[in-house]
């Protein structure tokens, strides 16, 4: 891969997020309340539709954003460049997934709350269901964060240390922290895209960091 190639793959990876973010909005913003269950259940029809759409769209840019952090793991061996890839494939990926599942709640929510039966109960399965997808992503989180963190921090990739400032993970650490300090129309809006707004940032960070980095021969050296 080519520099310009890298650059154009960054620039996917934040569109990815962009989409994502756009799609979190469908589904949660309403200016009159902090309840996301409830702005869902009030959503109109097509912004439920265009939201889940916006999954699958997300996942693809997501996935060819990863051409960059192939482009910046390439001085390192590749069992370790292959496992960075997987694990951030299949965390976009399982997003994307989670993200879909989520037209599951919005849609219960909605007629639950057109019929007037309860939404949390109604919508009970369905986050449930959604919760276990995420159990099963974060061990693939915590294996990436390691092996990301550990290679940038000892200089084997083409990223500068300060790229881990705007690791996924690390920023995901803060969200609660975060959370507590917003109120009303921006919390909906950082709490409810929190996700894709740390990815946009974390390809915002790799696409200048590596803007004019060269290529480089894999490692022989068995890091």
């Amino acid at each position: 891969m080519n520099q310009f190639n890298q650059r154009i793959s960054g620039i996917l990876g934040m569109m990815g997020g962009i989409v994502l973010f756009a799609g979190d909005m469908l589904f949660y913003y309403a200016p009159e309340s902090t309840d996301l269950t409830h702005n869902m259940a009030h959503a109109a029809d097509w912004r439920i539709m265009v939201s889940g759409v916006s999954a699958l769209l997300a996942a693809w840019l997501y996935m060819l954003g990863l051409g960059q952090v192939y482009y910046a793991f390439q001085p390192t061996i590749p069992m370790v460049r292959n496992i960075v890839l997987f694990c951030f494939g299949s965390i976009f990926i399982a997003y994307g997934v989670i993200h879909g599942a989520y037209v599951a709640i919005a849609t219960t929510a909605k007629v639950a709350a057109q019929h007037q039966i309860n939404i949390k109960e109604s919508t009970k399965l369905a986050f449930h269901t959604n919760n276990q997808i995420r159990l099963i992503v974060y061990p693939v989180f915590t294996i990436l964060t390691f092996v990301f963190i550990n290679r940038v921090w000892h200089r084997k990739t083409l990223y500068p240390r300060w790229v881990i400032i705007f690791f996924p993970s690390l920023l995901f650490l803060i969200k609660d922290f975060v959370g507590e300090m917003l109120t009303g129309k921006l919390w909906i809006i950082i709490i409810g895209g929190y996700f894709n707004i740390i990815c946009i940032l974390f390809f915002l960070a790799s696409t200048i960091a590596l803007w004019n980095k060269k290529p480089v021969l894999a490692s022989n050296s068995g890091d």
